[in-house]
């Protein structure tokens, strides 16, 4: 009797079944999916919600470094032999968060080429997005950098962007993101919206022409 023909591995199937080292879990808004200093044993993936990782220095000071959205990858240095984790990943939102632990996603990303790409494609675009987001850091005004953080968080430039933002997303949270306060943050927004260049219905609304904040000398 002939062998039945392998079922095509799919990715987006992978990371939506609970099974081999894979759980799903949601986290209300302010939970801790996984704390600094933490041992790192499991790369995470987010299906809903937002996510931001918070570095905490000694002396108690905290900086986010990332505010993820739906599809990416976060925790993935227990592949390279990072003992610890080095920052600590909240819940901006309630999320639904896939867990995979360490032996199963080093399975899957030798066996199956389909996740080895889809995977690549995601650290290299996170790659690229980390040294844009220290040239912005380093280069441009608190203003520029809370206008480039809202048009990311919209997806300008994405084939299903821009969408609408989330209230929930805190001008506190915004104001940690860019190294400003939540005073100045407050500012920065009016005024963008008394501009046209936002807009406030149950959603903050941003248009392509926040661009200009960005783009002006």
């Amino acid at each position: 009797m002939a062998k039945r023909a392998k079922t095509a591995f799919d990715p987006k199937v992978f990371l939506a079944t609970v099974n081999h080292g894979r759980k799903i879990s949601r986290y209300r808004k302010g939970a801790v999916v996984f704390q600094q200093a933490a041992p790192a044993d499991a790369v995470f993936y987010l299906r809903k919600g937002r996510i931001k990782l918070v570095v905490a220095s000694s002396d108690g000071r905290e900086a986010v470094i990332a505010l993820l959205g739906p599809g990416e990858f976060f925790g993935e240095g227990c592949l390279i032999g990072q003992p610890r984790r080095l920052a600590t990943a909240k819940a901006v939102v309630d999320s639904d968060v896939m867990r995979v632990a360490k032996a199963e996603m080093l399975r899957v990303l030798h066996a199956e080429p389909a996740f080895g790409e889809l995977f690549t494609a995601y650290l290299l675009t996170r790659n690229s997005r980390v040294e844009a987001d220290l040239v912005d850091q380093l280069f441009n005004s608190s203003e520029k950098r809370l206008a480039r953080t809202l048009l990311l968080l919209a997806n300008f430039g994405k084939a299903d962007g821009p969408q609408p933002i989330p209230t929930k997303i805190s001008q506190e949270t915004l104001a940690e993101i860019i190294g400003s306060t939540r005073s100045r943050v407050n500012v920065f927004m009016n005024k963008f919206r008394k501009l046209g260049l936002i807009d406030y219905n149950g959603h903050v609304w941003v248009t392509s022409s926040l661009l200009s904040v960005i783009l002006h000398d």
